[in-house]
């Protein structure tokens, strides 16, 4: 049997699972997704996919022959040696990482020498050395250990694990490590093997560290307002310095979704546990809370009091191109607004129904035309292609007043203006 097509096994069908789930289908791999759920489990087992990715429905219908899906792990036991874990780790009240779902699978494995667990799940630095521990305590020394994390974007996630920027793998350079660079080469992306605890290292650095430029550029928007800089300019210009590049230079209003906010508390948790005091990231965090509050004061500049005030928020997900809400900038704005008396109307194309959720006391509408009409305020808060279209001669005849916050940078100031609008970004 080729390495490059022997069945594989995934646990948890999440973004990070079903995405890797088909990937691997489309490389020509038979692949045995497995997960407690048992109403996702039989959604998908329809084609009915749980959850919005650009052309991740399509791929899994492309590929449907060889995707299986299940709530059982000894099947997948039976078929594939390398069983990758795609669980959940949401962060606890303390900040740190919580690995139930991790040791629940941990605690469902048999001993075996011819299968490995591939953890794609992001874990604290540690967790790997844990595991092991475990699984040596009751007598499953035969199982291996790889820690290969993703770096899957959600918007541009398939993409991605096509063509990876690197794959990184740690192990004890044993036959599993072997094994999960084997099945990655034909990505044709460089490799990193390394040890375990480097490899989680990785993984939380490298979102450590983009968190640390989103808050920067954000700071230095905060700045630009005060001193007539163009944040956009700034950025522009800093960005054609090879040193720095011109990712996750955009200013807006803070960072959110399932990664940033988890893993970057995680990393500060973890350097706190062992006596660090990690005062980057402490500021971090901070400066990404505070950004998500501007707006309040930007409404209020304009608004006056928000007692009685219809504020429209256009986008509700954390970003474009996904349905995900968590850590949504649009949670913060929603609560806030209501708590200064602020009557809040959403739309959003994707994110509604997972937003529903979440977001009590607003009202949400069908259309953004519909969510503007007579509104006092408008504010941008995800980069919906369809809000950059809006017309917005049409929008100044239906809203109710005249004020327009750019929370991404996303419209042309010029067009919002001419219509009679007065417009503010961030940091422009």
């Amino acid at each position: 049997m080729s390495s490059e097509r022997e069945p594989v096994a995934v646990i948890g069908t999440g973004y990070v699972g079903l995405v890797t789930a088909a990937g691997f289908a489309e490389l020509g791999h038979e692949v045995h997704c497995v997960d407690i759920d048992a109403t996702k489990i039989e959604s998908l087992s329809r084609g009915q996919v749980p959850i919005y990715e650009p052309g991740l429905a399509e791929t899994i219908a492309a590929h449907r022959a060889r995707l299986h899906f299940g709530t059982e792990l000894a099947p997948a036991l039976e078929r594939a040696r390398l069983l990758f874990v795609a669980v959940g780790t949401p962060p606890t009240y303390s900040g740190d990482a919580d690995l139930s779902a991790v040791h629940a699978v941990v605690d469902s494995l048999p001993d075996s020498d011819s299968h490995s667990l591939v953890m794609k799940s992001t874990v604290p630095v540690g967790t790997g050395t844990i595991i092991r521990r475990i699984l040596d305590q009751r007598g499953r020394t035969g199982f291996a250990y790889v820690s290969c994390p993703e770096f899957l974007k959600e918007g541009t996630a398939l993409e991605d694990f096509r063509h990876p920027d690197r794959i990184v793998v740690g192990d004890r350079g044993d036959w599993a490590g072997e094994a999960v660079v084997d099945l990655y080469a034909p990505l044709h992306a460089p490799v990193v093997r390394t040890d375990i605890n480097s490899a989680e290292m990785i993984k939380m650095a490298a979102n450590a560290f983009l968190a640390t430029k989103i808050s920067f550029i954000n700071e230095i928007a905060n700045v630009c307002e005060e001193t007539g800089a163009d944040v956009l300019e700034v950025a522009r210009g800093m960005g054609l310095d090879r040193r720095i590049g011109d990712k996750f230079l955009a200013p807006g209003i803070g960072y959110g979704g399932s990664c940033f906010p988890k893993d970057v508390s995680a990393l500060k948790q973890l350097a706190g546990n062992t006596g660090y005091h990690f005062q980057l990231l402490t500021a971090v965090i901070e400066v990404n809370e505070l950004q998500k509050r501007r707006v309040i004061a930007k409404l209020q500049k304009h608004l006056g009091s928000l007692v009685g005030k219809r504020v429209a928020l256009l986008g509700l997900a954390f970003k474009a191109n996904t349905d995900d809400m968590r850590e949504a900038s649009s949670l913060v704005l929603s609560a806030r607004l209501q708590a200064d008396g602020a009557q809040v109307v959403a739309y959003d194309p994707i994110a509604e129904n997972e937003a529903r959720k979440l977001m009590g006391g607003v009202e949400f509408a069908s259309s953004a035309m519909a969510a503007v009409t007579g509104a006092d305020a408008i504010v941008i808060v995800t980069e919906w292609p369809e809000f950059a279209v809006l017309d917005w001669n049409a929008v100044a005849q239906a809203a109710g007043g005249r004020t327009v916050i750019d929370g991404r940078n996303f419209l042309d100031p010029e067009t919002v203006r001419g219509a009679g609008f007065v417009y503010e970004g961030i940091g422009r």
